[in-house]
């Protein structure tokens, strides 16, 4: 049995290890009975977390697998040393969802699906051209949404499955906003991007609500990166996208990719 509260003593936010202790189920199971196994989908951070406790073992050998080399949402498949990766299954299916008009978001495939009942651990990442939105889900879903999903908003939709190659990562949709700031803390960036009042910032970092490159911090002090990708719940996420130097005042000017 594998000490989890040992392997887990670095990671501070709860739900993560909560997620990461399910990959560690997954670890024993295939040291015990030698198959393969397959987590949920897990976002960079949580990979990183689970990817460093998986390099532990001499036993086994992992691959992520997302639908596409750049997908921010993958899982992990974990199976013994002997095994070729080029054997495995990867546990995937792709699917293509048809609307007759635009307009249909993000949000409004992802909520829809989620209102089927699905977790959503077991949804990836979802690429929306125009009318035509690309899902990728773990193959023990994918027959329930082709055939249970018909409606997105008020739209009737057409769902069959797709090949891998079919899928077409395209570019996050985004506006740019050039923001003079004091300092790259947390806290200041937040304030700028959403025009927080101060005390509103520390209430959602301290609440919690806060992550920056997907791992949760509650630190104001933080301080931000160029690339650093900024999610705050309920209201969106950003980039800072780049820093252009600092003004006679001694601010800062940055420009921030606000993701639609």
């Amino acid at each position: 049995m594998l000490d989890r509260e040992l392997l887990t003593n670095h990671i501070k936010d709860q739900e993560t290890v909560f997620k990461i202790r399910q990959v560690i189920d997954k670890i024993e199971i295939t040291q015990d009975k030698h198959i393969i196994t397959y987590t949920d989908f897990l976002d960079p951070y949580e990979r990183r977390m689970a990817i460093s406790i998986i390099n532990r073992f001499e036993d086994i050998k992992f691959m992520e697998c997302g639908g596409h080399k750049d997908a921010e949402r993958k899982i992990i498949v974990v199976y013994p040393y002997y095994m070729d990766h080029y054997d495995i299954n990867e546990g995937l299916e792709y699917i293509s969802v048809s609307a007759h008009d635009t307009g249909l978001k993000h949000k409004d495939y992802l909520g829809t699906i989620l209102g089927l009942g699905i977790k959503r651990e077991k949804i990836g990442d979802i690429y929306i051209h125009e009318a035509l939105g690309n899902i990728i889900v773990k193959s023990e879903i994918a027959d329930y949404i082709l055939f249970n999903l018909e409606r997105i908003k008020n739209q009737k939709v057409e769902v069959k499955k797709i090949s891998k190659s079919e899928i077409v990562k395209i570019e996050d949709d985004h506006t740019e906003e050039n923001h003079f700031i004091s300092s790259f803390r947390l806290d200041s960036i937040i304030s700028a991007a959403f025009k927080f009042s101060r005390n509103e910032s520390l209430d959602y970092i301290k609440g919690g609500l806060i992550k920056v490159n997907h791992e949760r911090i509650e630190k104001a002090s933080k301080e931000l990166a160029e690339g650093d990708l900024v999610s705050v719940r309920g209201k969106g996420r950003f980039t800072l996208y780049k820093i252009n130097g600092q003004s006679k005042k001694g601010r800062y000017n940055i420009v921030l990719r606000k993701l639609k």
